[in-house]
């Protein structure tokens, strides 16, 4: 029997990828960086954030790869396409207004608002480098 393959982890194209790590990292608790890949004490290079770095949780991962240049997706107007987004979930309103004060509060920056939707709460937002994703209340 052949076995089939399973994602391991989402990886984020960014011109700085400790800065994006980070807020990933903060953002969701679960996630911890791949031993060997966690942040230098203050003051110490860190040559891993300059390339490649791996945070991995419970059933997933996301990695942040460095690229030279990175253009910040333009979404909603499809300029430069969002490529790529991850859809998150919170299990109710309440806690959907928690995660968007907390998402401003590490840096990202709303794009839509649509927490009202009786259908479907939701908020997207850009993370640090651009990247897309939406916060839904789990229904």
């Amino acid at each position: 029997m052949v076995t089939a393959p399973r994602i391991r982890q989402v990886v984020l194209d960014c011109e700085q990828p400790r800065d994006v790590a980070e807020f990933y990292r903060a953002l969701f608790p679960e996630l911890a960086y791949r031993p060997g890949d966690e942040q230098p004490p203050a003051g110490e290079p860190d040559p891993l954030g300059q390339d490649w770095l791996v945070l991995r949780g419970p059933g997933f991962g996301l990695a942040f790869q460095a690229v030279r240049t990175n253009p910040r997706p333009t979404w909603p107007d499809a300029q430069i396409p969002q490529q790529l987004h991850l859809d998150t979930t919170v299990p109710d309103v309440d806690s959907l207004a928690a995660a968007r004060a907390r998402v401003r509060e590490l840096g990202g920056v709303e794009l839509l608002d649509r927490s009202d939707d009786d259908e479907e709460p939701l908020v997207v937002f850009a993370d640090p480098a651009g990247h897309p994703f939406c916060i839904f209340v789990d229904k």
